[in-house]
């Protein structure tokens, strides 16, 4: 469904739902549409259900009954799980509003949904689920000249946004979900952001929604000019009469700060430009379902500086924010000391947090000037560092007026939530007053007296955000699975009367859903509370758009509705792997806290296999969910080994992307581990394990005969009966083998009086492209190191165990890694550095030998003194004899990363050893997983091919001949070479082809 695009003397332009950079987009698409090739015995193991049965028959889209579906629908990022009646995922907004109108036929309650990022608890419920988030994702119109775009509800933040810059425009709700919510879930929780001193909130910025409610209304809610619904303008007219009883008690109660969202917006329905969208919006989908939406844009500020603020103490820190308001910033958002102490242990964000912020102070303040003059926002950091200096704290601003590093902070900011639910053990910071909002000269003895709370009822709390508008997210540690209930509703009690008594508003961001609902009530009294039951009637009067949201809501401690119910106990598996830090595996598990920073399209490499499939099923948060369901006795007996697990990790490549990028720290790469090493201890190993594990048994007689082995492979048939044989499908070619290994080329060495350096021969290299470890060997040797070629003492090739794991072959893997560990120990005692070329085989090495050996100080050694060839070769390169180059030429080079690079953080090693070389052009590919992942590209095909499709291929067929593409992965460089028949060279290739001839 393509967009157009308005401006004066411009084409119309189309605009796709979710631009990637791909000349195979449209095959990307066809994977999202097709349920087979990503689903196994869902259909199969489904109780029949009448509702069910006629959603299949008469709605377009995927009909998921089955309890692992339902299982992972039942929880959003709030402390709830409630089980759904059915989930729907619909292709077409027509096919959306069949399943409504069955659903609504049927008496069964109706749940609209986006990504399933509220933490209030709005989007679960005993209803049948309608996700949006999938298809319904267009950006319809943009009219450039009149700065306004209409998009349907399940269309990203992110994604709207990169289509407006082009035009110089953006939509400035600026939440820190942004990749991943969506704008109908936006709407429909009022949602506000950091920007909204400047910019309002969603309230401000929808001018109208095309909608559709449950009785068959379909039409308008805008101004009333546009309405052309009766049934629409009845309401309209309730909605004047309403506000002409209710307006004195209205103007009493309604909180006189800039945030409040609860109930519905009773102050917006003044006759005077009564635009019913208003009422729609906050509704958090308790009154329509949402088709379109009619949103006012604003210019990109031309220049922007950021300016970070140091206090000493927590409260000095809200006394000044309402000072710092007054200098017209458009931002003041708090970090405190917890979330600072959090961001320093997670790898992706401890070096902004050490390059930006001095010392240990209590917080910071990020103060942020926008504007079209960069004179006038450097003028504004100049005030704000006299001001701290007129508070008492000179010289306690650094100053950020780059974009790059305004970036680099802003998105520790955007990931507080998930910093904070980052903390391991079962207290957690839970959400229930998260964001009250009061005056600013009340923000530092309101944050005071709130601490004093949490004090007295044993706990502490954390802060961050929204300093500029007195509304903090503000979260006690509570442990849900114990007594965390009682807590809670006692120091809600308390929190209450303090917003009260400061004339603040309890709602003053992320909605009621079910934990602030009964809220409303104390702060808006009977007759207003009545008028929000009176408003749902006229929309709703069966009831059944979202209930018990914002009217007739449940308790908020009501256990039963909780994620961790009274009896609550996950049982954990036999393990492979030390999982003592998290206080067993399952405590891993549950780390996730389903806010869903997995669902991002924009950088970065998570979650692969749902950036094609768009489906919660495989995405990190829906693994993490089968997982803790699974192990807790939830999936109608399912276990650890059950199918609903097998299917949730079947199209998980074991990126590692979520270990880095998941703010929690999920490692789902690791819990692939265990999963398939307990399923197949359940149910034995497959042709396809015993072909993909024993790799290492079999790579010596294949490299012995390898004429024969590779002509067999590529005989007529072959690919077909390895297909039917152990599931590798027959598109794919498998890849060759040397005649010699490189290894077997090798002399003995022994460590000289210089610095020496193993180098690790893992099995891909040695024995398929032994040419990679020649030209590491000779780059490490013109570093003036000597190679040592490692061996077992009997002189056989070493393995670090890695094509067992995946393969679900632990005991084989430790052994194997036992050997390895015992040939490295004489090479660990003296500190030798350990250098690998492939980097699952090297990163296994520092990571998943921590799990297999705890306690084993030469596996702790081990892990600090393994480094991929990148990373030594860029810390010696640099300082290297000039000379040592070749004098002619400036290579110029395409690199793409490996995921296990980037989940280390090791990828910009690769981009400065590569700039090594004397007039080279490096430039990297903004990629994520290349799909090949090992076996997985063999098995998947579709999925892999799909994956590599949204950025990688593409970038490098656009790369001119002369350009050297360059990769580290054995994998990656066969997915290259296959999907877009250019050769890729490995680092070390690149690197030893420019050095010149030794004298």
């Amino acid at each position: 469904m393509p967009a157009r695009v308005i401006a004066a003397g411009w084409h119309f332009l189309p605009i796709m739902p979710h631009p990637a950079p791909s000349s195979n987009a449209r095959a990307v698409k066809a994977l999202m549409n097709s349920t087979q090739a990503i689903r196994f015995t869902r259909d199969a193991s489904t109780p029949a259900h009448p509702l069910a049965e006629r959603l299949r028959r008469e709605v377009d889209g995927d009909v998921l009954f089955d309890a692992a579906s339902r299982g992972r629908y039942s929880t959003d990022a709030s402390i709830y799980q409630i089980e759904p009646v059915g989930v729907v995922v619909p292709r077409t907004m027509d096919a959306a509003l069949a399943a409504l109108a069955i659903a609504a036929d049927a008496g069964v309650p109706i749940l609209p949904r986006g990504a399933g990022t509220s933490q209030c608890g709005q989007t679960v419920g005993a209803a049948l689920v309608i996700d949006a988030s999938k298809h319904l994702n267009h950006i319809v119109e943009i009219d450039v000249a009149n700065r306004r775009a209409v998009v349907e509800p399940g269309t990203v933040l992110d994604t709207l946004n990169a289509t407006l810059k082009p035009h110089g425009l953006w939509f400035p709700v600026d939440v820190s979900t942004a990749a991943q919510a969506t704008l109908g879930g936006m709407a429909g929780n009022n949602s506000c952001g950091t920007r909204s001193l400047t910019y309002g909130y969603m309230v401000h910025r929808v001018t109208a929604i095309d909608g559709w409610l449950a009785d068959g209304t379909r039409g308008r809610f805008g101004p009333m000019a546009d309405i052309a619904s009766p049934a629409i303008r009845a309401i309209a007219d309730k909605a004047v009469a309403l506000w002409q009883r209710e307006k004195d008690e209205i103007a009493r109660r309604f909180p006189r700060v800039s945030r409040h969202v609860a109930g519905y917006n009773l102050d917006a329905l003044s006759p005077e430009g009564l635009n019913l969208a208003k009422l729609l919006v906050g509704s958090e989908g308790t009154l329509a379902w949402t088709e379109r939406i009619t949103l006012e844009l604003a210019d990109i500020p031309r220049h922007k500086t950021l300016g970070v603020a140091h206090f000493p103490k927590f409260h000095d820190a809200m006394d000044a924010a309402q000072h710092i308001v007054k200098l017209g910033p458009c931002a003041v958002e708090l970090v405190d000391r917890t979330m600072i102490d959090l961001s320093r242990a997670i790898p992706a964000f401890a070096s902004t947090i050490d390059r930006f912020v001095r010392g240990e102070p209590d917080a910071i303040l990020l103060v942020e000037f926008a504007g079209e003059d960069e004179s006038e926002q450097r003028r504004g950091l100049r005030r704000l560092d006299e001001l701290m200096a007129d508070l008492g704290f000179p010289g306690a601003v650094v100053a950020l007026p780059g974009a790059a590093e305004q970036k680099a902070l802003w998105e520790i900011r955007k990931a507080g939530l998930n910093i904070m639910m980052s903390m391991k053990g079962d207290g957690k910071p839970v959400s229930f007053i998260e964001d009250c909002a009061v005056p600013l000269e009340h923000l530092a003895e309101y944050t005071s007296e709130l601490t004093q709370v949490f004090r007295k009822h044993g706990t502490e709390g954390t802060f961050y955000a929204h300093a500029s508008v007195g509304c903090l997210h503000v979260r006690p540690v509570l442990n849900m699975k114990g007594d965390g209930a009682i807590r809670m509703r006692a120091i809600a009690e308390e929190a209450a009367d303090l917003v009260r008594r400061y004339k603040g508003a309890y709602s003053g961001e992320h909605g009621d859903g079910i934990v602030r609902s009964e809220w409303i009530a104390p702060f808006f009294g009977e007759r207003l509370t009545a008028a929000l039951g009176e408003i749902k009637g006229w929309f709703d009067p069966r009831g059944l758009m979202n209930p018990g949201k914002i009217v007739n809501a449940p308790k908020q401690d009501d256990r039963s509705l909780f994620r961790y119910k009274p009896g609550y106990a996950a049982v954990e598996p036999a393990t492979v792997l030390d999982w003592s830090a998290w206080g067993g595996m399952p405590g891993a598990i549950e780390m996730c806290n389903n806010n869903g920073h997995c669902r991002k399209f924009d950088a970065g490499t998570m979650c692969p296999s749902y950036r094609v499939t768009r489906d919660e099923a495989h995405l990190t948060r829906g693994r993490a969910n089968t997982l803790r369901l699974a192990l807790s006795g939830q999936l109608a007996g399912q276990g650890f080994t059950g199918e609903a697990v097998r299917e949730a990790f079947e199209l998980c490549v074991s990126c590692k992307g979520c270990k880095r990028e998941c703010p929690t720290g999920v490692d789902m790469a690791r819990l692939k581990i265990e999963h398939l090493a307990a399923d197949r201890e359940a149910n034995g190993f497959s042709w396809r394990d015993r072909l993909v594990g024993n790799l290492p048994d079999y790579a010596p007689w294949a490299s012995r005969f390898a004429p024969v082995a590779n002509a067999l492979a590529r005989l007529p048939g072959a690919s077909s009966v390895l297909q039917s044989v152990a599931g590798f499908d027959a598109r794919r070619p498998l890849p060759p083998f040397a005649s010699r290994s490189w290894l077997g080329s090798q002399p003995r060495d022994a460590p000289g009086t210089g610095p020496s350096v193993v180098l690790f021969a893992d099995t891909f290299n040695n024995w398929m492209e032994p040419g990679n470890l020649t030209a590491a060997r000779r780059v490490i040797e013109a570093t003036g190191h000597a190679v040592i070629a490692l061996r077992s003492p009997g002189g056989k090739p070493l393995c670090c165990g890695r094509t067992y794991l995946s393969a679900g072959m632990a005991a084989e893997a430790r052994a194997r890694a036992t050997e390895l560990l015992e040939a490295l120990s004489p090479h660990i005692e003296r500190g030798t550095p350990v250098v690998g070329l492939e980097p699952s085989c090297l990163f296994t090495l520092k990571d998943e030998f921590l799990g297999l050996f705890p306690g084993d100080s030469r596996a702790k050694a081990l892990a600090e003194l393994a480094m991929p060839f990148e990373s030594f070769a860029a810390r010696h390169l640099a300082a290297m004899d000039p000379r040592r180059w070749k004098p002619e030429g400036m290579p110029e080079f395409l690199v793409h990363g490996h995921c296990h690079q980037k989940a280390f953080d090791t990828f910009g090693d690769t981009l400065a050893a590569l700039r090594a070389v004397p007039g080279a052009r490096v430039s990297a590919i903004e990629s994520g997983c290349c799909g090949m992942a090992g076996s997985f590209g063999h098995e998947h095909y579709d999925e892999s091919m799909a994956m590599a499709e949204l950025s990688l291929l593409p970038a490098v067929r656009r790369a001119s001949a002369g350009t050297v593409v360059v990769a580290a992965g054995t994998s990656c460089r066969g997915q290259i070479s296959h999907g877009a028949g250019r050769a890729a060279i490995h680092p070390a290739v690149a690197l030893a082809d420019a050095l010149a001839a030794i004298p």
